[in-house]
């Protein structure tokens, strides 16, 4: 109907005209003129312009003056739901309802970098009660004052520019669920706003994998999306999902069913979606040095569970935490399939071939850098171990039970699977010592094995889960150890000297005990020159206590019968003096195959 036939209707006289009727004819004529006036298609003037730009008193009267129609309406429908006055006011309607949603759907496109996931995440608003039209005026919306963040820092020009659109879209969004336009309202914001979560992801690199596609992959690349992942889940969680709950729940205030169809709509697919790729991982061939990157995955996702189900708290996003639930499961079932890959590795190991000099195995190296690593997930080990059946029936020995100051789910479920994997890799050792033909070289390979597995402890967080007990133990062992490689590797050189060096004897009888001593010491030398104590300081304490048991007696004998061993024909028999000796005790155990010469008397005698 032409514009000054809608006039005509609203104010034709009418000699029965109350007051009510002559509010209701007001409002609708206020409503006509601001309607109209911004109806883009009759009004040339404002094509391709927005309301909610430039003088934002009018978009304040705009959306008050559709309040008014929408209260006329409902007088008219009460008094004549067939009156003509009824259906112009629902054609002036219809053009409110259209402006609205074209500035609803200019707000939400034009503001996509304003509204963008990091700066709604991080806001927090002194007041979320902002829904009736009275408190969206100008003034109020201009000052500093009315948005702050939660600890009261002044905003920028550039929050502010984002909270005057979430206002904006708040109070549209409203006024069309009020006018019974909501599935219009919700319909566009549904797309503009999925459209952004699924870039965003696009652009954290997270793609569309098959299982089968992941099961194909080299580590390499599927090592790096794994890392790629991980951050992407922080910034999802944290800021894009967080915020499109925080956007949705200030924007649809009143309705909650509103706010959940409109996320879950949003970001449930994408959400399912992003928590998937950790169950697929799981599913890939298994080998023990995946398990890093595999409870790094569980971690990520064990972190930003609490996360996870306050955001998709809705019923109708109840299959995001189900994901995130069932990847923690699959990723738990992986985990405890490579432990029990990894000890099945250690009781196979097969290598016959000596370690020469009875120095560290590589198997003990690995299997302690290993654990060592292993134990910086302990928090979330936790977890997947603590209902995991250990697998020996007996209990373990009282050096290996767990430190009394952790608590009883870390005690029992992390340090005795640790201690356990310890144990497995000592057995281990004690079947290659056998592979040694020189029992003292047996036990020094053990002393040298067990020192490198107590230091990895004590130097690492281990030394926390294990305790002290635990320590104390296995040093114990190593000092045995130790001390049968000294017996059987030294008894010969020690029972050559006598037991008392000051006692009087012909000096026949002193020369015989000096030559006696050089022989079963270069013998001795000769074996041990290449073997090896890697430990600094454990091959320190071993010299000591070798030179403190034969110096002593060596340098008495040496020096008494200094004249009577230096004289006669088998004098060039007797060549090791007692610095020559120091010297050479000085140099064992380094793992050294040549000689080292001392001086140019001792050539003869190592010859």
């Amino acid at each position: 109907m032409p514009r000054k036939g809608m006039r005509s209707v609203f104010f034709r006289p009418s000699p029965s005209c109350t007051l009510s009727d002559s509010l209701m004819d007001e409002n609708i004529e206020i409503a006509r003129s601001l309607i109209t006036k911004w109806d883009f298609e009759n009004s040339p003037s404002h094509a391709g312009t927005t309301l909610f730009i430039g003088d934002r008193r009018e978009a304040r009267q705009y959306i008050d003056a559709v309040k008014r129609l929408q209260a006329a309406m409902q007088y008219l429908i009460a008094q004549d739901s067939t009156s003509q006055k009824l259906v112009q006011a629902q054609l002036l309607m219809q053009l409110a309802m259209k402006k609205l949603d074209h500035e609803f759907h200019h707000i939400l496109a034009a503001n996509r970098d304003h509204m963008d996931a990091e700066s709604v995440s991080s806001r927090s608003f002194t007041s979320d009660s902002r829904t009736s039209i009275s408190d969206f005026d100008e003034e109020l919306l201009s000052s500093e004052d009315d948005f702050r963040f939660a600890g009261g820092d002044p905003i920028t020009e550039t929050e502010r520019v984002s909270m005057l659109a979430m206002a904006d879209l708040r109070v549209i969004a409203d006024c069309m669920f009020s006018s019974g336009y909501g599935k219009e309202c919700i319909s566009i914001y549904k797309i503009m706003r999925k459209s952004i979560v699924d870039e965003a992801l696009r652009h954290l690199g997270m793609e569309s994998l098959s299982s089968s596609q992941i099961k194909k992959m080299d580590w390499q690349v599927l090592d790096w999306k794994i890392k790629n992942w991980m951050n992407a889940i922080r910034v999802a969680v944290r800021t894009l999902f967080y915020s499109e709950r925080i956007l949705c729940d200030h924007v649809f205030p009143r309705s909650e069913k509103m706010k959940e169809v409109c996320f879950a709509e949003i970001a449930r697919d994408s959400a399912t979606f992003l928590l998937r790729f950790p169950e697929l991982v799981a599913k890939c061939k298994k080998t023990p040095e995946k398990i890093f990157r595999t409870l790094d995955l569980y971690e990520a996702i064990s972190d930003h569970l609490p996360e996870i189900q306050s955001i998709f708290s809705f019923q109708s996003t109840s299959v995001v935490r189900s994901q995130a639930v069932s990847s923690l499961d699959m990723l738990g079932q992986s985990v405890r399939t490579m432990l029990s890959d990894f000890e099945t590795a250690i009781h196979k190991e097969c290598s016959k071939k000596p370690v020469p000099g009875g120095g560290v195995h590589p198997l003990t190296r690995y299997v302690m850098n290993y654990i060592t690593f292993l134990n910086d997930y302990s928090r979330v080990l936790v977890d997947i171990v603590a209902d995991w059946p250990l697998p020996f029936q007996s209990p373990l020995p009282e050096s290996c039970l767990p430190n009394s100051n952790l608590s009883e789910n870390e005690s029992s479920a992390v340090t005795v699977r640790i201690a356990w994997v310890i144990i497995v890799l000592l057995s281990k050792l004690d079947g290659k010592a056998e592979y040694y033909k020189d029992d003292a070289l047996s036990y020094l390979f053990l002393a040298n094995n067990l020192q490198y597995i107590v230091r990895k402890v004590r130097t690492s967080s281990l030394r926390i889960l294990l305790g002290g007990e635990w320590l104390e133990g296995h040093e114990s062992r190593i000092k045995e150890y130790v001390s049968k490689y000294e017996r059987m590797g030294w008894s010969r050189v020690l029972t050559s000297l006598p037991e008392n060096p000051t006692v009087e004897v012909p000096p026949e009888k002193a020369r015989t005990w000096v030559r006696s001593f050089n022989v079963a010491f270069h013998e001795a030398y000769r074996k041990q020159r290449s073997w090896i104590v890697s430990d600094p300081k454990l091959r320190d304490e071993i010299e000591r206590s070798i030179t403190s048991k034969l110096m002593p007696r060596y340098r008495e004998l040496y020096d008494k019968y200094r004249v009577g061993l230096t004289g006669g024909r088998e004098s060039d028999s007797i060549r090791l003096s007692p610095d020559d000796l120091e010297n050479y005790l000085s140099g064992i155990l380094h793992g050294k195959r040549d000689f080292v010469t001392f001086s140019s008397s001792l050539q003869s005698f190592m010859k």
